[in-house]
């Protein structure tokens, strides 16, 4: 794991802690390097769940067949008309990153739109909190934030087994390659 480095400056996630603020949405129109593409059967309400629950933003709409959603830079759904929609949500998940300040507020929003949408939050192994939230079209999404590394937790011993340095602690060339 040498030739990890810190690159942390290409995201819109801010470092992890007490005062970390979200981004504001981006706004910015950009050649988008990965985003979800999800089928629903309710446009309308979709977005409405998105934008509401979620906190995405409606970047553009071509009404009745699709809409853009956004959050932060690089956090693109594209929400597309469909005739139906799987009745269950499947194993596999999407998820995008926000902060601890979030959580909470997200996952009430989330069960007040449709109050058996959210499990969690749960810690995970990995210095997250998620929550995971069955969208209306049943897709399975997790909104997970980091908490502050301490290096003495259950967690530090979790990274550091996968051969991830722990912050400040060097290993690869520590973001001097470019």
């Amino acid at each position: 794991m040498s030739d990890y480095y810190d690159a942390f400056e290409m995201s819109p996630v801010p470092v992890p802690g007490p005062d970390a603020v979200p981004p504001e949405p981006y706004r910015g129109i950009y050649g988008m390097p990965a985003f979800a593409t999800i089928p629903t059967a309710d446009l309308a309400a979709s977005v409405d769940f998105w934008v509401r629950g979620l906190g995405f933003i409606d970047l553009f709409s071509v009404p009745g067949r699709l809409t853009h959603l956004r959050r932060w830079a690089f956090q693109d759904v594209l929400l597309v008309a469909a005739d139906s929609v799987p009745e269950q949500a499947p194993a596999m998940s999407f998820s995008f990153a926000c902060v601890l300040s979030q959580i909470e507020p997200l996952a009430e929003a989330c069960r007040t739109l449709r109050p058996d949408s959210v499990d969690g939050p749960r810690d995970t192994p990995w210095n997250t909190v998620d929550v995971e939230v069955i969208t209306p079209e049943n897709a399975r999404i997790i909104m997970t934030a980091a908490k502050v590394f301490d290096p003495a937790s259950e967690e530090a011993r979790n990274i550091a087994a996968m051969g991830i340095p722990a912050p400040g602690a060097g290993g690869g060339d520590n973001g001097t390659h470019a």
